[in-house]
């Protein structure tokens, strides 16, 4: 007997070489429904978009749902159109029953006929109309207020997937999601040094999110270099990358460890915990600067230079800082106030905030992880940022590697 639960999808675009449609297809027939393709066309050149319209079959309901749940995000959506439904949030910080689940891919809704673009585009959110019905913007759950007019369903929805469409120039577009030790670091570096160098070009902004192991490392002062020379324009990192930092200003180690020996100090062990109650005896970072205690580092050169820094906090922190955000929430608010603007993303030594921030970022953002453990750029991609790729690497090798590039381009 013929399946008799039905829905006539489209996709459109470059769904053959971006493998949209292969995946459309398997997931169909993964979730035990059928499909039928009842309409192709296949671009003549390169550069020409591809068109195909599918019936999708279940046995139930419920097989039918699942199914357009998981092609959604590949660009699948019904042949016959409506405008999205947005209802009313009942409770505020949490989304009405039904809510449309974000990607970090372009998205579309449908207002009075109208395809819209969404603003701000994040993964795992909601999707808000604004009062007037003219404009949508994702929002985050706990940010939402009573009242608030929320998207449902999946109608009135379109989502354009990242396509591997254009013709590749170098070898930074070519790398993928597969980590290695293995890999040629140098030709890697290379080509993220171009991607800073293009993003400051395009005037657009280059966001660094670094952990403690790049101060650990002896890698502080290339990361100052690299905030004099402007080409990181925004910081995220948390309250160990900041102390250290300035631990390493104050006393010339970093965990009690001296960073020019590489040995242990007397009494080391305090110098981070007297670094913290230095600054926040007389006020905080700025404060520090401004009286003449704190004169090198990153956060030195981040205060002095006017580039916007968001240190989020923990559980584990000591102190912590006076500027350290540890309500996760506004940290994420501030992070978010942030992002835009920015056209590609550095993230050394750090998986938890890079897994963060990856949630944060929309898709058409470039991604460069850099991390000892391939761990961390497999759990990224694991979260949706397939944006990202990665250097297994200690974090100041790469750096240093990554300034020798940017100053010989400087040079040429």
């Amino acid at each position: 007997m013929a399946a008799r639960h039905i829905e006539h999808v489209e996709l459109s675009g470059h769904i053959i070489d971006s493998l949209l449609l292969p995946k459309v297809l398997d997931a169909i027939m993964t979730r035990g429904a059928a499909y039928e393709i009842e309409e192709f066309r296949i671009g003549k050149r390169q550069d020409d978009p591809s068109y195909a319209r599918i019936a999708v079959r279940a046995d139930s309901a419920d097989v039918l749902e699942q199914v357009l749940a998981e092609i959604h995000p590949h660009g699948a959506v019904p042949v016959h159109t409506a405008d999205c439904k947005a209802v009313a949030a009942d409770v505020a910080g949490a989304f009405p029953d039904g809510f449309y689940c974000t990607t970090n891919f372009r998205t579309q809704v449908r207002l009075r006929g109208e395809w819209v673009e969404v603003e701000d585009q994040e993964m795992d959110c909601g999707i808000a109309i604004d009062p007037e019905g003219g404009a949508a913007r994702c929002v985050p759950m706990a940010g939402t207020k009573a009242g608030d007019r929320i998207v449902v369903g999946r109608a009135g929805i379109r989502v354009f997937p990242v396509e591997g469409t254009e013709k590749k120039h170098d070898l930074f577009e070519f790398m993928t999601s597969a980590v290695s030790s293995e890999k040629p670091k140098a030709v890697s570096v290379r080509e993220i040094a171009q991607a800073m160098r293009r993003t400051r070009a395009a005037g657009e902004k280059v966001l660094a999110v670094l952990g403690p192991a790049v101060v650990h490392t002896g890698g502080g002062e290339l990361v100052a270099q690299l905030v004099r020379d402007g080409f990181l324009n925004v910081l995220f990192a948390g309250n160990a990358l900041a102390t250290h930092d300035i631990e390493q200003a104050f006393y010339g180690t970093s965990l009690g460890v001296s960073l020019e020996k590489g040995l242990p100090t007397a009494e080391g062990h305090e110098h981070h915990l007297r670094t913290i109650n230095t600054v926040r005896r007389v006020g905080g970072i700025r404060k520090a600067i401004e009286t003449g205690r704190l004169t090198s580092g990153i956060m030195y050169e981040c205060v002095t230079r006017n580039v916007p820094f968001v240190l989020a906090g923990s559980i584990r922190d000591d102190g912590p800082l006076p500027e350290v955000v540890t309500d996760a929430l506004a940290a994420q608010d501030m992070m978010r106030r942030l992002i835009p603007g920015v056209g590609f993303c550095l993230m050394v030594a750090t998986t938890l905030h890079s897994i963060a921030v990856g949630n944060l970022l929309p898709a058409w953002v470039k991604v460069a992880c850099v991390d000892i453990s391939p761990a961390t750029v497999t759990k990224l991609m694991d979260r949706g940022s397939t944006q990202t790729v990665g250097i297994v690497s200690d974090a100041e090798p790469f750096l240093r590697a990554l300034v020798g590039e940017l100053e010989k381009a400087g040079r040429a």
